[in-house]
């Protein structure tokens, strides 16, 4: 294991502070990302398990307008490619509140979501998504088949980075899955986060981080084959990996190839494509606290927009504290009222953004960046500007212009 970027030691990302932990004792883990030089699968140590953060989930997908649409146009494409009809079964592992699997009882589809958080399980539920609270575990996808029938199609979009037993996971998607069935992931791309310096994405729920390379490794541990891969812009940059049992997957598609090559040229399987990671995070470090530090001296206002697991990366990393930030907003009403992880910032309904009128709102989903360009075009209306962090520090000061530092 050779190290990538070590970004010292915080709270886990999504463990929000209630107003009467304030003056208890905040537990934090190390945060160093290193990479395998034998498989390349580049990882940080399992310090937590997935028990104590996805029990109860502070992350509602649903409050995202892109990301539903996001998962729209994928169920209308899947439905398409495989010919789902009436009579297929379509399962959702970490089906969070049903943001996607009501598309497809929408159209008709059986289906079931597996998903471990309790509360955002019943969210989906009361939605009519029917949905079982369970972790996924080769037992778990048994269960599920010996009740339910084998999946036709077998969906994991962003849980794949979130299990330290990547064997016994994908031995649970392969328990699920017909034997002539689909399985579809999606999972950030490596790649994207080694070129686009999109560190903050690296937190305690995520355990791996995945090249295509890898992938193909990680789910032939469990039976499966990859047959094609789709590159993604969201999250910054993800891949969809399409995977078959392996008795019946044949030959990887075209795009397999390509992507492979790109990971290969960027060095992504030796280690000079890691060199200069670290260098460039501390750029980005250094660039974000010299605008907040610049623009407190001259009197000017800086907030927050989102609470997202990596922007409490981000704000640890950098030491950013209420004498900088003094609060930031986020739309999930399960954080009103409550502190971000380490950093303890206030965070507060987006209405407190029109009615203090800040000079910056530092946005920090910044993978959300059309969207919220477009939902934050009102900050213009007093003179304000928007603050995007990565891959650069990047000032929108006005719906069609951006100023890069």
């Amino acid at each position: 294991m050779e190290s990538v970027v070590d970004l010292g030691a915080t709270p886990p990302c999504e463990s929000f502070l209630a107003a009467d932990q304030l003056d208890r004792p905040e537990p934090a883990y190390p945060l160093h990302l290193r990479v395998c030089t034998d498989c390349w699968l580049a990882q940080i140590p399992a310090l937590i398990t997935p028990e104590e953060t996805f029990t109860q989930y502070a992350y509602f997908s649903s409050y995202s307008s892109s990301w539903v649409e996001h998962a729209r146009t994928f169920v209308t494409g899947a439905v398409e490619r495989l010919g789902l009809g009436p009579d297929a079964f379509v399962v959702e592992v970490a089906s969070n509140d049903g943001y996607l699997l009501r598309h497809m009882v929408d159209r008709g589809i059986r289906c079931l979501g597996v998903e471990p958080s309790v509360n955002v399980g019943a969210a989906a539920r009361e939605a009519g998504v029917p949905t079982l609270t369970e972790f996924l575990s080769p037992d778990t996808g048994a269960a599920v088949r010996a009740e339910h029938g084998p999946a036709d199609l077998v969906v994991a979009n962003n849980v794949y980075a979130h299990i330290p037993d990547v064997i016994g996971f994908t031995k649970g998607l392969r328990a699920l899955v017909a034997d002539d069935g689909w399985v579809s992931i999606e999972v950030q791309h490596l790649l994207t986060l080694i070129e686009e310096n999109q560190y903050d994405t690296i937190y305690h729920e995520h355990f791996q981080y995945y090249t295509v390379a890898s992938a193909i490794r990680a789910l032939a541990s469990g039976g499966l084959a990859l047959v094609d891969v789709e590159l993604l812009p969201t999250h910054g940059g993800s891949v969809r990996l399409w995977a078959r049992p392996a008795e019946v997957a044949g030959e990887p598609g075209r795009r397999v190839a390509e992507v492979l090559d790109r990971e290969k040229a960027a060095g992504l399987r030796e280690l000079s494509g890691y060199t200069d990671f670290s260098a460039r995070v501390a750029k980005v470090r250094r660039d974000l606290l010299r605008f907040l530090i610049e623009a407190a001296e001259r009197g000017e206002t800086v907030v927050g927009y989102g609470a997202p697991g990596k922007g409490n990366t981000l704000l640890n990393h950098c030491g950013i504290r209420p004498d900088l930030l003094p609060y930031t907003v986020d739309r999930n009403p399960y954080k009103h009222g409550r502190y971000t992880p380490g950093t303890r910032i206030p965070i507060l309904p987006p209405e407190r953004i029109a009615a203090d009128r800040p000079d910056y709102v530092l946005v920090l989903p910044w993978n959300l960046r059309a969207e919220l360009v477009e939902q934050l075009s009102f900050v213009h209306e007093w003179g304000g500007r928007l603050v995007f962090p990565v891959p650069e520090l990047s000032i929108v000061e006005a719906a069609s212009r951006e100023v890069t530092a």
